[in-house]
């Protein structure tokens, strides 16, 4: 089936939609599925009211995206954040500026959200980013360097932690140095020479203050996380999951039927009726032609059981013979009965 077919259908709302660009959307489309992109775009559909739960305290949970595979497709990682924050943007009302946010997204390895990622990817990102605080929503980004991080996105990020960072190279200080400008310097100490010399668990922290201003930089020490450090094994995290309220709603997948398959299935219902009649005017077609010859049997019939003038005259005249040989045969039987 040619996925261009139907083109003419969507003329009128979407534009003129050409062979190439349905060829150039298939293609992407395929290479998004070939890296699991089914997994992520399937049913049942992710539910964000899921993740803004708060339990009988009216305190939050973390949600943990385990996605070591992901991080080895970029480009479906990039697509789904944009998808997950789009419908973020799209569903949640604006909230105005709020005290603390309903929801904060920490994006791990930020650097392969961006990488070979098309500009109209990135102006998309930067925008989604820009507006999503007024709905209540933060966005950290999580990386090496700020180096990594498109500069529009960049710009979008008001509030800054960053650990060390060690330069052996010319290259490598060009990285630090760049980081250090990103900071609005403080006069106690060179944020140059702090980011290089930074202890395990100290950083330069940066925040927005009550006007909306970024404050100085700052170094400080951050509390570590009251939790397990390192990765878990698989048996922990199946019990995790299993043990989660939400397992049973998105333990199993959910099979619908797609487009393909619904238009596909209205193609062939639509090509039996046209079938069918095809065969219902055939066979009337057969039935009238049968009643025609019928007919002109039926008038043959009536025409061959009509005699002409000659052979009602020969047959008048055969029934005078026959009339008087009767006649005779009998007189003759009856005269001899007599004697």
């Amino acid at each position: 089936m040619d996925r261009g077919d139907n083109a003419k259908e969507y003329t009128l709302d979407y534009g003129n939609i050409s062979s190439q660009s349905i060829g150039a959307i298939l293609r992407n489309m395929i290479a998004l599925e070939d890296q699991g992109g089914e997994y992520f775009f399937g049913e049942p559909e992710l539910d964000f009211n899921d993740w803004m739960k708060v339990d009988s305290d009216n305190k939050g949970y973390i949600n943990i995206l385990h996605s070591p595979r992901l991080f080895l497709n970029p480009s479906l990682y990039s697509t789904f954040l944009l998808w997950m924050l789009s419908e973020l943007f799209e569903n949640l009302p604006e909230e105005g500026d709020l005290e603390k946010p309903k929801m904060v997204f920490f994006f791990d390895e930020a650097h392969l959200l961006f990488e070979d990622a098309p500009k109209i990817l990135l102006d998309k990102i930067e925008q989604v980013v820009r507006l999503i605080r007024s709905k209540g929503v933060g966005v950290y980004f999580i990386t090496q360097s700020p180096t990594d991080l498109p500069d529009d996105v960049l710009s979008q990020l008001g509030n800054r932690i960053q650990h060390a960072l060690r330069a052996y190279t010319p290259a490598e200080r060009k990285k630090v140095i760049a980081a250090a400008e990103t900071f609005r310097q403080n006069q106690k100490f060179s944020t140059v020479e702090a980011i290089t010399e930074l202890a395990t668990g100290e950083a330069l922290i940066s925040m927005l203050d009550e006007k909306g201003r970024p404050s100085v930089v700052e170094r400080a020490f951050v509390l570590p996380p009251q939790s397990k450090f390192g990765t878990i094994d698989d048996l922990l995290r199946n019990q995790i999951i299993a043990g989660s309220k939400l397992y049973s709603k998105y333990s199993e997948e959910v099979d619908r039927k797609s487009a393909f398959e619904v238009i596909r299935e209205e193609k062939r219902i639509q090509q039996e009726y046209i079938d069918s009649q095809k065969e219902r005017i055939e066979k009337q077609k057969i039935r009238e032609q049968k009643e025609k010859e019928a007919k002109k049997y039926k008038k043959n019939s009536k025409k061959s059981n009509r005699m002409t003038p000659t052979e009602k005259a020969a047959n008048s005249a055969m029934s005078a013979i026959g009339r008087e040989i009767g006649k005779s045969l009998i007189r003759g039987i009856l005269g001899s009965l007599k004697r």
